[in-house]
């Protein structure tokens, strides 16, 4: 069973995520910002990581390279969620280790599309 984790201070955005994504193959975590997220990462690191943007807490290309600095045999997908496309902002958080993006407000079929293009999920 692979491990996602949606960061996001988005209660909204969470648990549309964990609906779409949470079953019988993926086990889905929350974490609201990138500070209780790196605690989590540093207990047990996730297969996937949807982080938002603009969280409040820390910009999100530095929480990818904390992510990426981790010591761990499991290195995560990391998808960065937008609003809006930033095509810097997206090559800034792909240089620290990011795999790809997803816009918000994204449904069913676009999440799961993104993680089939990814390579990340069935």
């Amino acid at each position: 069973m692979k491990r996602c984790m949606i960061v996001d201070d988005s209660s909204v955005i969470r648990k549309v995520a964990k609906r779409i994504l949470n079953g019988p193959e993926m086990l889905v975590v929350e974490a609201s910002s990138a500070g209780d997220a790196l605690s989590m990462c540093h207990a047990d690191m996730p297969e996937i990581i949807v982080v938002d943007a603009s969280l409040p807490d820390m910009l999100a290309v530095d929480f990818i390279r904390q992510v990426t600095a981790i010591s761990n045999p499991i290195k995560p997908h990391i998808v960065l969620c937008m609003t809006e496309f930033d095509v810097g902002a997206f090559m800034r958080a792909k240089r620290a280790g990011a795999k790809g993006y997803i816009l918000k407000p994204f449904d069913r079929s676009q999440l799961l599309e993104r993680f089939r293009e990814m390579q990340i999920a069935a």
